[in-house]
């Protein structure tokens, strides 16, 4: 089916379609541009989507906006945005709305090859990864999905010879129908436990990228990872797997500081561009995703190359020899723990923001080795301070913490208290929606306040 057909298929429905975000705008104006019967429902008010509400109107498009835009469902189509769980649209379901995503649309619709990467940690640096490897050798690439492209308008331009690599997070992989050609797993630990009920439920949403797959697909999983390497067992498609710290047969391992594949060495982790144990491991996931499409040659050069995506790890500025690092991706205590193992050197870390209700235990104890001062703002500033005066070995004369209700008040007493040699990186560990839209505002922000450093 094409995208024109489906369409047409919907004009003779009611159809509503939730959050007026990223995601769903271009379908909201796709939808309505061919004359369908839309609803756009939206917590916020018609001021605070400003033009966005006008332009719509324009286009016919109605409205539930508001704090009960949940109230009335009575559609026969129903988009779902990522970050609305799918427990809320049981009524509508039983009443006998079909519940469906801009992201299943696009399943359904992609006439090429997907590679699908998910995982708590490093999906967006092995998602560019794996498309930089497809573009070094040739292929037409579309990246999309949680990466923050949404890819279902850009169907009719894709042919059957391109591949599409999608970004998935757990919020859109819940209750999916979806069928890649490749899985990735990057791991699983703990996080997003501020909208799904319970770990095993976010769990549940991870596994859900291979589980209509079948023996032809193949999935990637992260044999270091306990949580992910137990999906093996239940995968109906064949398993590739990779890991810092085991032999492995099929698909990726460390020998001699070389990556592996299937026993073959690809490339030296000295030609990695990218810092940090946890891209190695970003690579290998991406070298056994792109196995049989990507010749030795390409990923050698992109690896030498490749200087990484904005806001992890990103290099703002060197400043009266202080490095300053904009890591605004790392929305969870585990990422932050990665960022900082990525340096020999202790940093002047600066964390917090929204409250995902994540323990701060992990973050605590590899700050004790890590970090020289620790400064914190946002809602979870407390939490982590206690968490790490209360973590065994803690000193305060060896790990000052500062807490401040100002961001940029934060930064810039982080960048004053650096000398010559040190490395301040914003690492936030949380969330950003306590202060700022997303990640990557964030960032951009962080980004302002250091390139104003006199």
């Amino acid at each position: 089916m094409t995208l024109n057909e489906y369409v047409i298929e919907l004009k003779e429905k009611s159809i509503a379609v939730i959050g007026v975000g990223v995601s769903n705008l271009p379908l909201i104006r796709l939808l309505a541009g061919e004359g369908c019967d839309v609803t756009a429902c939206d917590k916020r008010s018609a001021q605070a989507l400003g033009d966005v509400y006008y332009e719509l109107s324009g286009l016919g498009v109605k409205f539930n906006l508001g704090d009960n835009y949940l109230s009335d469902l009575n559609f026969d189509v129903i988009f779902r945005t990522p970050g609305l769980h799918p427990l809320f649209l049981d009524k509508a379901k039983e009443q006998g709305s079909l519940v469906t995503s801009e992201m299943e649309a696009f399943f359904a619709l992609c006439p090429c090859k997907i590679i699908a990467v998910t995982g708590s940690d490093g999906k967006t640096t092995t998602s560019t990864l794996i498309s930089e490897l497809l573009k070094a050798e040739g292929y037409k690439v579309h990246l999309g999905g949680n990466i923050g492209k949404p890819l279902l308008c850009d169907v009719p331009e894709m042919s059957r010879d391109d591949m599409v690599v999608l970004e998935l997070s757990s919020f859109q992989l819940h209750s999916m129908d979806c069928h890649p050609n490749v899985s990735v797993i990057t791991n699983i630990s703990p996080n997003h436990l501020d909208v799904h009920p319970s770990y095993e439920d976010y769990q549940i949403a991870k596994k859900n990228i291979f589980t209509g797959q079948n023996e032809n697909d193949r999935l990637v999983l992260n044999l270091d990872n306990e949580i992910t390497a137990s999906y093996a067992v239940e995968a109906a498609s064949r398993v590739s797997f990779f890991s810092r710290f085991k032999d492995v047969d099929k698909g990726c391992c460390i020998k001699d500081d070389a990556i592996y594949l299937n026993g073959e060495k690809i490339v030296d982790k000295s030609d990695i561009l990218l810092p940090g144990e946890h891209n190695v491991e970003n690579y290998m996931a991406a070298i056994a995703a792109t196995e049989g499409l990507v010749s030795k040659g390409s990923i050698v050069s992109v690896a030498k190359n490749f200087g990484g995506v904005e806001h992890r790890i990103e290099l703002v500025r060197i400043h009266k020899g202080v490095r300053y690092y904009n890591d605004s991706i790392a929305s969870s205590p585990s990422r932050t723990v990665a960022g900082l193992k990525s340096f020999k050197e202790k940093t002047i870390l600066i964390a917090g923001g929204y409250d995902k209700k994540i323990g701060f235990e992990p973050l605590a104890e590899e700050a004790i080795k890590s970090v020289k001062a620790l400064y914190l703002c946002g809602h979870t500033a407390e939490k982590i301070k206690i968490a790490v005066e209360n973590a065994e070995g803690y000193d305060a004369a060896m790990l000052p913490i500062y807490v401040f209700d100002d961001f940029t008040e934060t930064v810039l007493a982080a960048a004053e208290s650096a000398s010559e040699g040190d490395v301040v990186i914003m690492s936030p560990a949380c969330a950003s929606f306590d202060k700022f839209k997303n990640f990557a505002e964030r960032g951009r922000r962080f980004k302002e306040i250091i390139g104003g450093l006199n």
